[in-house]
């Protein structure tokens, strides 16, 4: 029955990030932090395998049909950042939680700052059309805004985030829907670089293989299906998508602050 709920969790929040280019772990993770069936730390790595699944395929797909929207003076820049920003995110993470007394309240300072990075978002997003956005061409530039973003992706244990696109969207002035495609980069790109480097330190923590695959399936399932969704739908529509998601986020996170915290 936990496998079939994961299952379930699992494709709902990969379709919602393949729509809104922000991977599905930002999801998946909390809402397997919520529920508390597992630690932290094997709900990080269930859902690093899990976005590194449904990227792989949006990505992969998207340049086999020549579709894609990818900045080729950019886009190469920012993947450079993100994979090194996924070995600094993942270290990071691994020195707070060996701070705490209980290595299971780390997925509290991961809710708390899900919570301010997705407000801030939200908060731009909503005002978009009021800030004059730039058009960042510096290539030293392009790398560091690449690894900030993998580094905070990697320490939330959630490869990306909606803060992926509106970081995009401002910087290089990028619309919705292209800056989409080149989070999804972003995301697969620092969950792969994050969860090699916890296999090569700490180890895989236990698992149920079974459940491993069949998120990992659903995923694929639910990047294809996301996919098709997102093609059909204009800037606007990815917007409300993106708005939408992150309120759902923002609740949810507000749910572990008080389960890890209260």
């Amino acid at each position: 029955m936990l496998n079939l709920i994961c299952y379930l969790v699992t494709f709902a929040a990969c379709v919602i990030g393949t729509v809104c280019g922000m991977g599905g772990g930002i999801i998946i993770k909390p809402v397997l932090d919520a529920a508390g069936v597992m630690s932290v730390a094997a709900g990080t790595f269930l859902s690093g395998c899990t976005v590194i699944a449904m990227s792989c395929w949006n990505v992969g797909k998207t340049a086999i049909k020549k579709e894609s929207e990818l900045d080729l003076r950019i886009t190469p820049l920012l993947a450079v950042g993100a994979a090194l920003g996924g070995i600094g995110g993942k270290q990071l993470f691994s020195l707070a939680a060996a701070q705490l007394a209980y290595p299971d309240k780390a997925g509290g300072v991961q809710a708390c700052l899900l919570l301010a990075a997705t407000l801030a978002t939200l908060i731009y997003t909503v005002r978009k059309e009021r800030v004059q956005s730039r058009q960042i061409s510096s290539h030293g530039a392009a790398v560091f805004i690449g690894l900030m973003l993998g580094l905070l992706g990697a320490f939330l244990g959630i490869g990306g985030g909606p803060f992926n696109v509106a970081v995009l969207c401002y910087f290089f002035s990028m619309p919705t829907k292209k800056a989409t495609q080149n989070s999804l980069l972003i995301v697969l790109l620092s969950q792969i670089s994050s969860t090699i480097q916890t296999i090569l330190t700490t180890g895989a923590p236990e698992l149920d293989a079974a459940m491993l695959i069949g998120m990992m399936v659903s995923a694929v399932a639910a990047g294809e299906a996301g996919r098709r969704i997102h093609r059909r739908l204009n800037e606007r529509q990815s917007t409300l998508c993106l708005e939408g998601a992150m309120l759902l986020i923002m609740g949810i996170s507000v749910y572990n602050m008080f389960r890890f915290f209260g």
